[in-house]
């Protein structure tokens, strides 16, 4: 998944000679907690909700401007990267989004909250779905072997996700659309797959 399929396209900027009350005013009346400061299509700094709040604990000081209160040089990433690259980005420097660049002009931003939505609907977690977990029992199969199985009797998969016990036992979490799982379990155990536990 890249950055550039989940980034807000096109977004709010501000002048750098804009007024703190100007910047603040824009914020709310766009809902955005992040704005890129641009002059003549160059991004000079970025301002997030979270760095305004020391100047707005007490009355604003007239004169401050958005060039004031800019971070400089702040995290950026490229249109291309994948998502898993600002994800890391975002938790390793506590930031809540990043400025995304191409050819070094600003084309969007990517916020937490676009990353959290796109892992939500790549693994189908909006989805009327039922899950089951898998252990391989038998060395000469594997997963792939049990999806086969899954789709021969029916199965839509939405996605799968791996996990190990502490025991190591690697254990597959299978999501698939809402099904009778009674011969489908059946089937797998009878093909030397466990299956350890069933939500529907």
């Amino acid at each position: 998944m890249k950055v550039k399929n989940w980034m807000t396209k096109n977004p709010v900027v501000i002048s750098p000679d804009a007024s703190l009350m100007d910047v603040v005013s824009l914020m709310h009346q766009k809902s955005i907690r992040h704005i890129p400061v641009v002059r003549e299509g160059e991004m000079l700094g970025f301002i997030t909700e979270s760095n305004l709040r020391q100047y707005l604990v007490q009355p604003c000081p007239n004169g401050i401007k958005a060039s004031d209160v800019m971070i400089l040089n702040p995290i950026t990433i490229v249109s291309n990267s994948t998502l898993d690259a600002a994800a890391r980005l975002i938790y390793n420097y506590k930031i809540g989004g990043l400025p995304v660049m191409e050819k070094r002009q600003l084309v969007g931003i990517l916020t937490a909250s676009d990353i959290v939505a796109a892992f939500i609907e790549f693994m189908g977690m909006l989805e009327d779905y039922a899950r089951i977990d898998i252990i391989v029992t038998d060395r000469q199969y594997s997963i792939e072997d049990a999806l086969k199985i899954i789709r021969e009797c029916g199965g839509k998969i939405i996605s799968v996700l791996m996990d190990a016990e502490p025991s190591r036992r690697k254990v597959h979490s299978v999501r698939l659309e809402r099904m009778e799982l009674g011969p489908l379990i059946e089937r797998l155990e009878l093909s030397n797959f466990k299956v350890i536990s069933v939500l529907e």
